[in-house]
């Protein structure tokens, strides 16, 4: 099945969506057309199921702000997890992008949008962070924000993850009101 999903992927990152089909998959995965199938009904549930890795990525990237115990620090490592994850495979990330928004997946993928939900609400409790009246809406609207930007950079076909950083992480503490440390000018 990893080997399909890598197939997928790279197809996708050489070719695009023109020569992505269940026949060129299988090929590139070294697997006969009839053992895809077994494991996929077709193109589409291939996709869901590259869609559900990368997700598991960015998911796994997020939950490691759990064990840090700075405020900033936590938020830093938040905003750098969404970055990578475009920056990881940029022209894989946008066509996932369309993907996602096409397929009707939303229920399947909703535990990682809350995944990062819970783990912002955590890290808006650590000491250091600014007070937060509405802390649920405060969460899903940095979720947005940060989404916005880095798929918007994607779009574009930025490439300097630490300029997009730097601008998200702007976004983000100015919606919070507070002060983003820069690294680097604009």
């Amino acid at each position: 099945m990893n080997a399909v999903l890598e197939a997928a992927a790279r197809i996708l990152e050489k070719h695009g969506f023109e020569g992505y089909t269940t026949n060129a998959i299988a090929e590139r995965a070294g697997v006969s057309i009839g053992s895809l199938y077994q494991y996929f009904p077709g193109k589409d549930a291939v996709t869901v199921a590259l869609i559900e890795r990368e997700l598991t990525l960015l998911s796994a990237d997020v939950t490691e702000a759990d064990s840090i115990a700075d405020y900033r620090d936590a938020m830093h490592h938040l905003i750098k997890a969404a970055v990578t994850h475009q920056m990881r495979r940029p022209k894989l990330a946008r066509l996932l992008d369309f993907e996602q928004s096409r397929l009707p997946i939303a229920p399947r993928i909703r535990h990682v949008t809350d995944a990062i939900h819970r783990t912002l609400l955590r890290t808006f409790s650590r000491p250091g962070a600014p007070y937060i009246r509405n802390m649920q809406e405060a969460a899903f609207d940095l979720i947005a924000i940060a989404k916005g930007i880095v798929d918007a950079a994607g779009e574009r076909g930025e490439t300097d993850a630490h300029r997009l950083e730097e601008r998200v992480r702007r976004a983000v503490y100015g919606y919070l009101g507070i002060s983003s440390p820069s690294r680097r000018g604009l």
